[in-house]
């Protein structure tokens, strides 16, 4: 079995933050232009004048960041544990997410996986490092949800 190390995985990330990224826009860009001070007001001249015109921005804000999350959890969960195995840009590359054994992970420990990224980014980035230098190639959210992602030679 053949290791996805640190770089091949990188790289592959970036195909998926731009795929993100699109989908993304295409959800930002109605809110922004619905906004009395989004979009369409800037343009129209308008600026928020007292604090408390900002709390629609903010709310705005805080609904989209709930709406980017679940779709990441989505995407990254149901391709990863689907027959494919993989996100976008891992399939482009010729990656494969697994269990330990080489088998399909579930819905549910995608899902794990997709959350423990947050562990791995929030200590600095290092438990993503970890992926360029651990014998399996595991990076730590793949170490906490006992998966691999594997070459498909």
């Amino acid at each position: 079995m053949a290791y996805a190390g640190f770089w091949l995985r990188f790289v592959a990330i970036i195909i998926d933050v731009i795929v993100l990224g699109f989908a993304g826009w295409i959800i930002f860009l109605p809110f922004a232009a619905s906004m009395r001070y989004g979009m369409r007001g800037i343009f129209m001249g308008g600026r928020p004048q007292r604090p408390e015109d900002f709390f629609p921005i903010v709310g705005m804000m805080f609904r989209l960041a709930a709406i980017r999350t679940v779709l990441n959890w989505l995407y990254f969960s149901l391709l990863e544990s689907s027959g494919w195995q993989a996100t976008l840009g891992k399939k482009a590359l010729g990656l494969e997410v697994t269990d330990l054994a080489g088998r399909r992970i579930s819905f549910g420990r995608a899902t794990g996986r997709f959350f423990a990224k947050y562990i791995s980014a929030i200590i600095l980035m290092i438990g993503f490092l970890m992926a360029g230098f651990t014998e399996k190639k595991q990076a730590l959210h793949d170490i906490l949800a006992g998966t691999l992602v594997i070459r498909k030679l």
